[in-house]
């Protein structure tokens, strides 16, 4: 019956229709290794057009942010996971300029959601520029990636702290398989052709064109858009085509393997206004390749791909356009489209390479192949096409003359796609039944589409040469009438043959009420369509072998779920012959694959991964199924609809995939449906399809078909039921035999008479206002139907009622009735006094048929009772236990079984089901504890004030006594009372157990409150005490449990053996020891075990190990591991079953039932809850049970309970942190506080609300006084503080805190590991460990415990040791028991009988609801709840939890000297190179107190010389290793907001200029956690330290206090290599504020402390404030010898210019002195 369900109920497509909320959560970690300059990073968090932004971080290429997303989104599922979710980093974005984009990642949602809960968990994702695919690895963004959708669970990690996980390259953003290095890839979509377009036009302005202009347009402009990876690209547009030809490509450049599952192609219909999808076509890519040994890159077609859509009539409103763009199932043919698609991985070395991945659009060449020649009909179909090419070109006033080569061409295109093959398709209508009577009065007629081929209203596009057209609107008709009278091999039978592709319009005759029938009886009508397709169909016979596989797995695992159901014995011998005949005919299939299947990539893909899930050893069913059930992606042969057409209008319909009924000469290929009579269900199209209009069933179609090729058409009726003659057309020659029939009429019928057993429904879909239903079932049988009698205000009905149908006609032969007889549907209806009946579900089933030979007696007689699933819709409506049986009746009833006459006078002439098949009745007594009632709410505006439960079961019950006051005491008076029932001794057929509340009001009313239905009764079975469990064979056996005292020894004794001895006082001294210690350690302790145990997903997400995760403190209470809390992942209710060990909660109902998935949520019915128990038992019991001692016969089975009397209880609760609030506030935050309500107290903590956090660690504990049971719902809300208006609630918690007081797993305080008397690790408890474990026992009924020397403790015979010893304050040590009775307790689930784990101390983390946003998580909370009585002695104060105050601390750096800094400036005078360096340095978060080195001047050598200090004070939280900073986020801004960030020191080098920007020359950045230690040279200096810097040693400045050495500032050169840019000499010194005031030290070389003037060269030094100093060392220094000789030059020339200046005067006075 699988099957049938499957096909009939149309969750598919609802699925993709249907709206569900969801929501992204995108939190941005960190980033690392950014490619780039002193980058000031922004993250960009985008998914389909929503964007959002992290702040801005300066100077890093690591920043750290720590932000958290929320995307909500309200759209169908497909559309939802088809959206990409982009992670870019931008280089300087403000509001100004949009930044430099330094890289990208890419992935779809559905890739998220395929993952383990639905996450990726701090995972690093690869930035890529998309621009530039040559450059590799553009950095690293840490993040958690999560898609919630309604009623996900998502169990997140503990998040204690944010630990850098070192391993990058071992925590990928990548799915599980998908390789770290991917390579960048082309992906060629090619598109070649479409036909089969539908008009897209009003035909008016065509026909005026017509008249005026002469043309004759076809009226659609069709053009292909790609979609993939969040890209787009478009063909040309073809102007009035129905058979465009594109032969274009599109190319899209992705990273390969793609983290984007789907491409979308789509034919669209270009408009002036506004594009319209034609067509919707996916194509999966992960469907079309392989990753295994033999694997293969996506590799497609070129291939036929169908698409489909609405009907194709054109309408300018089209109510179903959602179905054309790939929304919902299709329910038309819309158009083929001729695509092949395939991947080439890309050389990114190559310089021909282009390095943009924009999408580029390109011509192709008509595809051709070397092959076959094509037969000669493709050929001459191929010729049409081309004649008509022509004409067409010739009507637009274009010549073109083809070629024989272009017609070659053509026909190796045919072949290339598959050789043309004429198909046959045939269909007889042998029932019509169930046909909605809004349309029952009006003819009716069926109508069979292929394709186009039997369209006879709207598959027509365009009427060609004046003759209309009947098959085929790819306007195919020139080629048909050639293929027809050309060919010259077909027989001439066939050569007139035309399709009939509908039956004869007839009336229907009415059935029922609801629905009529249409009268065929003998003759049924038939219709076979002509059509012609490529010939692929051994890619569907593949499909169909797989399917086969598929199916007789599914139904052996069924088997053995059903024989586990039931308890039968050795389900794993059925399990291992299921997985032996699995394998079995896996072999056989695949050696048949292999022999027929050449080249056929995707079968082979298939095979692969089926046989190596058959070798794997834990084989899961659950994975396999889904991979043997495909969709075969090249299916080339259009699906079949079925409409049922009234008055020219399409009614409704349904689809038929066309591999289900093709037809093969081997037996394991042929469709599962071909040849075979199958029940079909019809419905309406599209959106009117949904809710309840899409659960009433149009009609229902008993249908044959059949499809083949029409060569092989001989057989085509052989799977009909025998007894038929065939009624050809009247219009056929004589002498045409092999013309189908028209019509088939049967000569050969049955008589049956049908009797429907029908016992009792449970469960049923509440369809009144009351929370019930008064429901009747109606059965269908052929044109046969019948009705239950109704009972009223009941969800589990019980009708004890046979139908009995007389005269059921059934046609054919017996024996084929017997194997495969028809189907009956059943209806369930709720009677409505006015109006008419409410659907509430339907189901199916099959007869047992007995044919007049057989005897009535066993195995098969009389049939058995069963379970059948009831569905409304997608969602199940109940269940139904019913037997139906099938009497063949020959010559008269008499040889029938008699029927019982009616035995319930009171009910009239109703036949009751007979004692055969009624199920065999045992005496029962059901108790009941009637404990109280709880929350209940107005009835009609009134309070509930005198309530009282009504217990029913099988026509028997019993009534609780009045609570006279509700209000003052909601508890029962009487707590135990019973009565016996007559229930089946088969367990699975009891029925449902009724609880009803109802209020008694005044003048003799009773009002039902509310209604619960107790659908299965097992869990409450009494089962006798299993003596074997009680004896005391285990007896003397001791536990031995590791002390504290004896660890701290051990521990002790290793600090002895180590050498040198350093151990740091204060990490191991319990005083700086808090609560937050254990907290942490706990935390770790707990990820440690999952790591340990191997388990990935669930509870424990994966984490990889870390070193140094926590600090000193952390690891000191580590050691302390016997002082550890349990931290549960989730509420502490699922750990403990509800805390339902006797005391059970029943929500009470009342109100119809929703049906829409956003709306249909039951705890909006819920009006209350019932707490008691149920205690059931066959009679007699055993006396044994009652001679017990102390056995209180008015409580029977439930002895040893508490009182329900009022209790004072004091409520204290621990409120620690919350995570991933959804954001409540325009910026993406929220300002959380805690608001703690029970009953009429409330405590609201608004004052201490956490600024502009998701994260807020809380640490609160509140005290409430209250009263059990009048106050016992316990609400912890989460609130958003807003400075105007009401504060928004961001999600709360209810706990039920009476369940966990009255618990014997002892939910009231947790059990410590450890006794300790003061410190941090105090005992809570106001009872001791030996006062709470002498309870236990005389709760028990045993003796108590035993206490004897050598610290040895008995109870129930088991021997427990343990310590004696414990210290006080003062360090004393004292004897005590309390050790020993705390051992019991720890291991009190060892116990016999009693034993059960009791509540440990704890924190658990509960989910915060919105009832706003039913079932999505709003965030988490972490908490816990103590509660102490009052009447005992008062508990001591509340464990301090408030969050840790950060410590101040100082980090003095001093910059000694550099070395090696690259030179930068070329000097003016000399051409030289130099720098003139300076350092900069600041703590990450402190940007704004950026500290400077002075600048060393005209550096020569890289060398320089500082001695300059730098001061940061911060604080700092040691068990988080966070830096803290409080500041505002904006001048805007109210109040400060917290920040946590890791402490990262960040060193820069910098070249001063004095008239442009400085120059960044290189930086390093130093975790003050773990970074290297420095070196001690220069030499020894390298780029190792940064590059290697995983693999070598690393220190903490917080456990060193002072390092001194030399590291290496890097930068990144034009080939994103990392470079060595300079080596600085620094000094880290780590002080506290208290030393920090005691030795105060000046900035830079000031006092305080001052540090001396380095000792520089002369030539560092300023040209313009010293000009001397500059021309004695720039000029004299590098030109003194030029200058020398220039100088020694000039005086030559000036004393040789003086001589010979002087030599005339001497001359002249020489001469003159001569002279006398």
């Amino acid at each position: 019956m699988h099957e049938f369900i499957q096909r009939n109920t149309n969750e598919a497509a609802q699925d993709s229709l249907s709206v569900l909320r969801r929501c992204s959560r995108i939190t941005v970690i960190e980033a690392r290794q950014l490619i780039g300059l002193n980058m000031d990073p922004v993250v960009c968090v985008e998914i389909g057009d929503d964007k959002k932004y992290t702040s801005m971080k300066e100077s890093t290429n690591c920043p750290y942010y720590n932000e958290y997303f929320v995307f909500d989104f309200h759209v169908p599922p497909d559309v939802m996971f088809d959206k990409i979710i982009k992670l870019s980093v931008i280089h300087s974005k403000n509001l100004l300029r949009s930044g430099t984009l330094v890289g990208t990642f890419k992935m779809d949602v559905g890739t998220v959601y395929s993952q383990p809960e639905h996450q990726f968990y701090h995972k690093w994702a690869i930035l890529s520029d998309p621009d530039d695919i040559t450059a590799g690895c553009k950095g690293y963004v840490k993040c958690d990636i999560a898609v919630v959708g309604k009623g996900d669970n998502i169990k997140t990690p503990h998040k204690a702290n944010e630990t850098d996980e070192d391993e990058i390259e071992g925590n990928l953003l990548l799915p599980e398989g998908i390789p770290a290095e991917r390579q960048w890839a082309r992906f060629y979509v090619k598109i070649y052709r479409a036909e089969g377009l539908p008009k897209m036009n009003t035909s008016i302005m065509a026909n005026v064109k017509k008249a005026f202009i002469g043309e004759n347009r076809d009226l659609v402009d069709p053009y292909v858009q790609v979609q993939f990876a969040g890209q787009k690209g478009k063909t040309s547009v073809q102007k009035s085509s129905y058979e465009p030809i594109w032969n274009e490509q599109v190319i899209f450049t992705e990273l390969f393997p793609p983290l984007c599952k789907r491409l979308k192609v789509q034919i669209r219909d270009s408009d002036k206004v506004n594009d319209v999808a034609i067509g919707t076509h996916f194509i999966d890519l992960r469907k079309i390749s392989n990753d295994g040994d033999k694997g293969f890159l996506p590799t497609m077609g070129p291939a036929w791909v169908n698409m489909y859509g609405s009907t194709r009539q054109y309408t300018l409103m089209d109510e179903h356009q959602d179905l054309n763009d790939g929304l919902g199932e299709g329910v038309s043919f819309r158009a083929r489209l001729l695509v092949s698609v395939a991947v080439e991985i890309l050389d990114t070395t190559s310089p021909e390479i282009i390095s943009s991945t924009e999408v580029q659009v390109e011509g192709v060449s008509n595809i051709s192949e070397v092959g076959k020649p094509s037969a000669v009909k493709s050929l001459l179909t191929s010729f049409a096409s081309l004649r008509k090419s022509e004409s067409g070109l010739r009507n637009s006033g274009k010549t073109q003359h083809f070629s024989s080569s272009t017609i070659a061409v053509f026909s190796l295109h045919q072949s290339a796609t598959g050789k043309m093959e004429e198909f046959f398709l045939f269909g007889s209508f042998l029932e019509a039944t169930m046909i909605d009577r809004k349309i029952g009065d009006k003819p009716i007629t069926f109508e069979i589409t292929i394709g186009n081929y039997g369209n006879q209203i709207d598959g027509v596009s365009k009427p060609s040469g004046g003759k209309k057209k009947k098959k085929d609107g790819d306007n195919e008709e020139e080629e048909n009438e050639l293929i027809q009278n050309s060919s010259e091999d077909e027989a001439d039978e066939d050569a007139d043959l035309v399709s009939v592709s509908s039956t004869p319009l007839m009336r229907p005759v009415i059935t029922d009420r609801n629905y009529f029938h249409l009268p065929y009886f003998e003759k049924k009508p038939c219709v076979y369509i002509k059509s012609w397709w490529q010939d692929q169909r051994r890619r569907l016979y593949n499909s169909n072998m797989m399917d086969k596989i598929a199916d007789k797995l599914e139904e052996g695992v069924n088997d053995v779920q059903e024989i586990i159901k039931t308890e039968k014995a050795f389900p794993e011998r059925r399990l291992r012959g299921v997985l032996e005949e699995l394998s079995i005919g896996s072999e056989v299939s695949f050696s048949a694959l292999y022999k027929n299947t050449i080249g056929d990539s995707w079968m082979d893909v298939k095979t692969i991964m089926c046989r190596s899930l058959l070798r794997k050893r834990d084989l899961e069913i659950s994975s396999v199924l889904p991979c043997l059930c495909f969709v075969q992606p090249q299916h080339s042969i259009p699906d079949v609809f079925v409409w049922m057409m009234s008055n020219n209008k399409r009614i409704a319909y349904a689809r038929i995939p066309s591999k289900d009924i093709l037809y093969s000469i081997v037996d394991e290929e042929t469709g599962k449906d071909c040849g075979k009579v199958k029940a079909v269900f019809l419905k309406l199209p599209g959106k009117k399809g949904f809710g309840p209009a899409g659960w009433t069933v149009q009609a229902k179609l008993e249908l044959y078909l059949w499809l083949g090729l029409n060569k092989q058409r001989k057989d085509f009726l052989s799977g009909l039921p025998n007894g038929f003659e065939e009624i050809k057309a009247a219009k056929m020659g004589p002498g045409l035999h092999a013309v189908p029939p028209v019509s088939l009429v049967y000569n050969m019928k049955q008589v049956f008479q049908l009797r429907a057993h029908m016992y009792q429904a449970r469960s049923l879909f509440a369809a009144d206002s009351s929370g019930l239903s008064d429901p009747f079932a109606r059965v269908f049988f052929s044109s046969h139907s019948q009705v239950t009698e109704v009972l009223s205000e009941t969800l589990c009905p019980t009708w004890d009622q046979l139908l009995v149908f007389d005269d059921v006609e059934l046609f054919g032969e017996a024996s084929e009735l017997r194997d495969d007889p028809p189907i009956i549907v059943v209806e369930i209806y709720d009677q409505d006094t006015v109006g008419k009946a409410e659907f509430i579900g339907r189901t199916f089933a099959k007869p047992t048929i007995k044919m007049c030979d057989e005897h009535y007696g066993p195995p098969r007689f009389p049939p058995q009772l069963e379970y059948y699933q009831i569905y409304r819709g997608n969602c199940t409506a109940g269940e139904l236990l019913a037997a139906f049986e099938l009497l063949q009746v020959t010559g008269g009833r008499a040889d029938l079984p008699p029927l019982e006459g009616p035995t319930d006078s009171e009910r009239g002439p109703i036949l009751p089901v007979p004692l055969g098949i009624r199920p065999v009745l045992s005496r029962y007594r059901i108790e009941v504890l009637f404990w109280g009632l709880r929350d209940l709410k107005r009835i009609n505006l009134a309070q509930v004030d005198r309530p009282r439960v009504d217990i029913e079961c099988a026509g028997r019950g019993v009534q609780s006594v009045l609570i006279q006051n509700y209000k003052k005491n909601p508890n029962f008076s009487t707590l135990v009372k019973w009565f016996e029932v007559d229930l089946p001794e088969n367990e699975l057929l009891h029925p449902p157990l009724n609880i009803r509340v109802v209020d008694c009001r005044a003048f003799g009313r009773y009002i039902l409150v509310g209604s619960h239905a107790v659908s299965s009764l097992r869990r409450f079975i009494y089962s006798t005490p299993d003596k074997s469990s009680t004896n005391w064979a285990t007896a003397g056996t001791q536990t031995h449990l590791m002390t504290e005292e004896e660890s701290d020894k051990d521990k002790k004794k290793k600090k002895k053996k180590k050498k040198g001895g350093v151990e740091e006082d204060d990490e191991t001294d319990e005083s700086v020891l808090d609560w937050w210690s254990k907290y942490f350690a706990s935390i770790e302790t707990m990820k440690e075990v999952c790591l340990e145990s191997g388990r990935a997903g669930g509870e424990c997400v994966e984490h990889n190990r870390t070193k140094g995760i926590l600090n000193a403190a952390i690891y000191a209470s580590k050691a302390l591991l016997c002082r550890v809390w349990q931290v549960y992942n989730k509420e502490l209710e699922t750990e403990y079953g509800n805390f339902e060990d006797w005391l059970h909660t029943f929500n009470l109902y009342r109100g119809k039932a929703g049906d829409d998935d956003e709306h249909a949520l039951d705890d909006d019915r819920i009006v209350g809850r019932f707490k008691g128990s149920l205690c059931m038992y066959k009679l007699p019991l055993s006396e044994e049970i009652t001679r017990e001692a102390g056995f209180d016969p008015n409580m029977g089975m439930f002895q040893s309970i508490p009182h329900n009397d009022p209790i004072n209880v004091l409520v204290r609760v621990y409120v620690v942190r919350a995570t991933d609030l959804h954001p409540a506030d325009i910026n993406g935050k929220a300002d959380p506080y805690v608001v703690i309500k029970l009953g009429k107290s409330e405590v609201k903590d608004k004052e201490n609300y956490i600024s502009k956090q998701l994260n807020p660690v809380f640490g609160k504990s509140f005290d409430i006084e209250a009263t059990f049971p009048m106050e016992s719902m316990l609400t912890v809300s989460v609130y958003d503080w807003d400075l105007v208006g009401t504060d928004d609630l961001i999600g709360e918690t209810k706990i039920d805190l009476e369940n966990r007081f009255y618990s014997k797993f002892r939910a009231t305080c947790g059990i410590s590991s450890n006794y300790s008397v003061h410190g941090y690790n105090i005992w809570r408890d106001p009872m001791k460990p030996s006062q709470i474990l002498a309870k236990l026992c005389k709760d028990g009924k045993i003796d108590a415990p035993q206490y004897g020397p050598g610290g040895k403790v008995k109870v129930a015979n088991r021997i427990f040791t343990g310590p004696t010893d414990i210290e006080d304050e003062n360090g004393l040590k004292k004897q005590t028991e309390e050790h020993l009775a705390l051992t019991v307790l720890n291991h009190w689930e060892e116990i016999p009988r009693l034993g059960c784990k009791l509540v440990p101390e704890h924190v658990e983390t509960r989910p915060l609801l919105n009832p706003d946003k039913p079932g999505i998580e709003q965030g988490r909370i972490e908490m816990w709840v103590d509660m102490f009585p009052m009447d005992m002695p008062a508990p001591g104060p509340a464990i301090d939890i408030s969050p840790r105050k950060p410590k101040r601390y100082e980090l003095r750096v001093i910059i000694w000297n550099t070395d090696e800094v690259i030179l930068e400036d070329d000097d003016y005078f000399t051409g030289e190179k130099s720098s003139d360096i300076f350092v900069r340095g600041w703590l990450k978060g402190h940007q704004e107190d950026k500290q400077d080195t002075d600048v060393h001047y005209h550096s020569l050598t890289g060398e320089g010389n500082f001695n300059w200090r730098f001061v940061f004070p911060f604080d700092y939280l040691m068990a988080e290793e966070k830096i803290v900073i409080s500041k505002k986020e904006s001048m805007f801004s109210w109040d400060e907001t917290e920040y946590k960030i890791p402490p990262r020191l960040t060193l820069q080098v910098w070249d001063a200029d004095h008239f442009s920007a400085d120059d960044f020359l290189g930086a390093i950045e130093l975790d003050l956690n773990r970074f290297p230690r420095g070196a001690k040279t220069a030499k020894q200096c390298s780029i190792d330290m940064i590059r290697n810097e995983q693999e070598l040693p690393t220190i903490s400045i917080f456990k060193q206090k002072r390092v001194k050495g030399w590291w290496p500032f890097v930068a990144r050169d034009e080939n994103d290599e990392m470079e060595l840019t300079g080596k600085v000499e620094a000094e880290l010194h780590l002080v506290t504020a208290e030393e920090a005031e005691k030795s105060p030290v000046g900035l830079g070389r000031n006092e305080p402390d001052p540090l001396e003037k380095p000792n520089r060269p002369d030539t560092s030094l300023m040209w313009f404030l010293s000009p001397l100093k500059s021309i004695r060392y720039f000029i004299w220094h590098n030109y003194r010898w030029l200058i020398l000789k220039v100088l020694g030059l000039a005086l030559l020339l000036l004393m040789l210019g003086l001589f010979l200046y002087s030599v005339p005067g001497i001359s002249s006075n020489s001469v003159s002195g001569s002279v006398p």
